[in-house]
């Protein structure tokens, strides 16, 4: 094989160089017969100088080759055997079938052909024969040493074997430990409902009070080494490392409990809502993060800690029913500036949520007035009506005040100089025409719903209050302070608002604070009639006798939890769930109750309420919803059968963990 390779090497030089020579000499035979003779004897010489020397360079290869084939048995054993790195072979079976020293010396029970490479390492077969395992760090720890595990398959075999290479880099990865633990956290704490909470304590008791949660915050902040500074009354802004996240989230922020403990001499306890950023490219963002998850637990009434990474975030706490504020200073500035608003708009729209209840119709009324008291183009967007504003929608049509239009024409109608305004409603998804929002950049959200994550970020204008009882309260303190002395309200929307606060806070026995009454008390005041309203609530007999049959079928699935099902199909079965949901509360020993059905878009729905004890809005937000702390819901993309499943699955995980 050398002399061939040889040969193939010089063979064409050889050739041309010859053929050369012998041209040369003959032409000299022509000219001069002796010189001509000369010049072939030399070319002859050369020929068999080269041919000698050709073979002998070719037997020396041949030689070496010789020498290092017969050594190559040898050769591999060495490498294998002696190799720096560990090495094994497996089978499809996850059997041992050889390995080197090395990998005896980590592993020192390794038995060829009796040992099982998933019972040494906890590898498996199927992760190493992955196509990618080679692109992945497969990683494996033993005796406080971590292995990165190189799979290499056999080429050219169908048995399946695999070689595999473990690399200890139980440095490397100490030391990406090591700086994931040291990376910075922001936090930021703010005492809620801070001014309300000083003004209720004695003048003796406001210094001790406000000393003993920060000493509770301190304290916290210290078991964390974290430096903590004070930059405002009631907020703070801590630092620490992020190794100490992991023990403060197992804990679920027991600082809650803790300042929750503190007694005061208010009618309600100290809170705390904490927003932490983690994971941020730089100081920048990770402020970011921290703002925006504070933005988030006090958009969801406080009482909570908010931790937002890139890609999630996890919310702990929220135990507690948000805190009424006293001071509608807030309304009034709203007020005036969404006054401000739509008298520099061409035209207004109107959206509320699909599906919507009593309390989005009514907002939308209530905001619709508005509109018309300032000479304004308005409209309502709105698919159609369900059951549970009917009669009121038809009162809305038959007054002739206010102008429908649908989704489709919204589109035709909405420009760049259209401002719309959003009510009970903040997340895109839930929305009637979400693609409104792309265009214009005059964007108001009114709003009492907790705080989701997906919320409408780019409003110019966003009056979200958690405390209120409904969008109806907030949409009649807003007509209040919007007018300019003159009557503000006529009949029909007074009473569609007192029916969307009457729906929220089921006829004013949940989440009802002063201010709700006093919401309601102007509204009577401005023709709303309570008879009227009530009859807005009216159902046939077939929807009671079903409402009764889903109370009558429900099960207890945790303690105090109750969970029924509206079985088919029912185009009012929104309303049914809820009435439902709220009708099991009245049940001793009932503290949370959850309903699901199927809407007439074939959509699974799930409607949940709570005496306040439980926070049903956590739940459902685990299934893609949202709410209030006693009163949310969800809807879904699974079946009515595996969502049900699903909550239950849910709800008996959360009991086991004390979540409930």
């Amino acid at each position: 094989m050398a002399s061939k390779f040889i040969k193939n090497l010089v063979g064409p030089y050889l050739k041309a160089g010859t053929v050369t020579l012998f041209l040369f000499a003959l032409g000299l035979l022509y000219f001069n017969i002796y010189v001509g003779i000369g010049a072939l004897a030399i070319t002859i010489i050369l020929v068999l100088y080269y041919r000698k020397i050709t073979d002998k360079r070719t037997d020396i290869f041949e030689e070496y080759a010789k020498a290092v084939t017969d050594n190559l048995e040898d050769t591999i054993r060495h490498f294998v055997y002696k190799n720096p790195f560990p090495l094994c072979m497996i089978d499809a079976q996850e059997n041992l079938l050889w390995f080197n020293d090395k990998f005896q010396e980590i592993f020192e029970d390794a038995e060829m052909l009796n040992s099982s490479i998933t019972k040494l390492s906890g590898l498996r077969y199927a992760d190493l024969a992955n196509p990618k395992a080679s692109e992945r760090h497969i990683l494996s720890n033993h005796k406080n040493k971590i292995y990165r595990v190189l799979p290499s398959p056999m080429a050219g075999k169908k048995n399946g074997n695999i070689m595999l290479y473990w690399l200890d880099v139980t440095n490397l990865e100490n030391l990406k430990t090591l700086y994931n633990e040291e990376k910075i956290c922001y936090a930021y704490v703010n005492i809620d409902n801070y001014d309300e909470l000083i003004s209720a304590a004695s003048d003796e008791r406001k210094g001790m009070l406000t000393a003993q949660i920060e000493n509770i915050i301190r304290q916290w902040a210290a078991r964390m080494c974290a430096t903590m500074v004070r930059y405002k009354s009631g907020k703070y802004f801590i630092v620490f490392e992020q190794k100490y996240l992991e023990k403060i989230e197992s804990s679920k922020f027991v600082i809650l409990d803790e300042v929750r403990a503190v007694e005061t001499e208010g009618d309600f306890p100290p809170s705390l809502s904490i927003g932490v950023g983690v994971g941020g490219k730089t100081l920048v963002e990770l402020d970011e993060y921290a703002l925006a998850a504070l933005d988030l637990a006090l958009g969801r009434g406080g009482d909570q800690a908010v931790v937002k990474r890139k890609s999630r975030v996890e919310y702990y706490g929220g135990r507690l029913q948000t805190v009424e504020k006293r001071n509608k200073g807030k309304s009034r500035i709203m007020a005036h500036a969404l006054r401000q608003m739509i008298d520099q708009a061409g035209k207004v729209v109107i959206i509320g949520h699909k599906n919507p209840d009593m309390d989005s119709f009514g907002a939308a009324l209530g905001i619709s007035r508005i509109v018309i008291n300032r000479n304004k183009e308005g409209a309502i967007v709105l698919r159609g009506n369900s059951n549970s504003i009917s009669k009121v929608y038809k009162s809305a049509l038959e007054s002739g005040q206010h102008r429908f239009i649908t989704p489709e024409e919204a589109k035709a109608v909405v420009d760049k100089d259209t401002l719309v305004i959003i009510v009970d409603a903040h997340r895109p998804s839930l929305l009637e025409a979400p693609e409104l929002l792309s265009m214009t950049d005059k964007i108001v959200v009114i709003d009492h719903h907790r705080k989701a994550e997906d919320s409408i970020d780019n409003a110019t204008l966003t009056y979200m209050e958690a405390y209120a009882s409904s969008t109806s309260e907030l949409v009649a303190e807003i007509l209040q302070y919007i007018g300019d002395g003159k009557r503000t309200i006529e009949k029909l929307e007074a009473e569609a608002l007192l029916a969307g606060i009457a729906v929220d806070t089921k006829n004013f026995s949940i989440k009802t604070g002063a201010r709700t009454f006093e919401a309601a008390s102007w509204l009577r005041r401005n023709g709303a009639d309570t008879a009227n309203v009530r009859q807005f609530f009216q159902t046939d007999m077939d929807s009671f006798k079903l409402k009764a049959s889903i109370i009558a079928n429900a099960e207890i699935i945790a303690d105090g939890v109750a969970l029924s099902v509206c079985e088919g199909w029912h185009p009012n079965v929104q309303v049914l769930i809820s009435q439902a949901a709220d009708e099991l509360l009245n049940i001793q020993g009932i503290r949370a109750s959850f309903v699901a059905g199927t809407n007439e878009a074939g959509v699974t729905v799930v409607s949940a309420r709570s005496l306040g004890e439980i926070n049903v809005q956590t739940i459902m937000e685990k299934l893609g919803g949202g709410g209030h702390h006693s009163t949310a819901g969800a809807q879904t993309n699974m079946s009515l059968e595996e969502t049900v499943e699903d909550l239950k699955d849910l709800i008996r995980t959360m009991d086991r963990n004390g979540g409930l």
